[in-house]
């Protein structure tokens, strides 16, 4: 059974730091591009993050919103794609899902649509 777990949300301050972790079951993350999206109340979902999959060299892209601030990571013996959050903003908050996109290209995307295995979400809150 394919699976998607997130975890690793949770209240920090402004400026803080956060690692969210998304764990596989039912098949192997290397061999799909994952991405993080996340999504406030009353606002839309908003793609964060991806990665490729491994054999095409593990390449990241992010949301304008993000860059310079989080890093998509993946680590092939867990079976986990991690995404680590610097500097972070109260714009922030919001409900983070992974994702797991199946069709047959190397290349990630941060458009949700293309996606068709999502995590139940995780919660981040980023307030003083």
């Amino acid at each position: 059974q394919v699976q998607l777990v997130e975890s690793g949300g949770g209240l920090v301050q402004p400026g803080g730091s956060l690692r969210l972790s998304c764990e596989a079951s039912g098949f192997n993350l290397d061999y799909y591009p994952i991405g993080w999206f996340r999504q406030a109340p009353g606002k839309e979902r908003e793609g964060v993050g991806c990665i490729s999959r491994t054999g095409s060299g593990a390449e990241t892209y992010y949301g304008e919103s993000v860059k310079g601030r989080f890093t998509v990571s993946r680590d092939s013996a867990k079976n986990t794609v991690y995404l680590q959050m610097d500097s972070l903003k109260p714009d922030d908050t919001a409900v983070y899902y992974c994702a797991r996109d199946t069709r047959p290209y190397n290349y990630c995307s941060i458009y949700g649509s293309v996606y068709s295995d999502w995590g139940q979400g995780t919660q981040v809150t980023v307030s003083s």
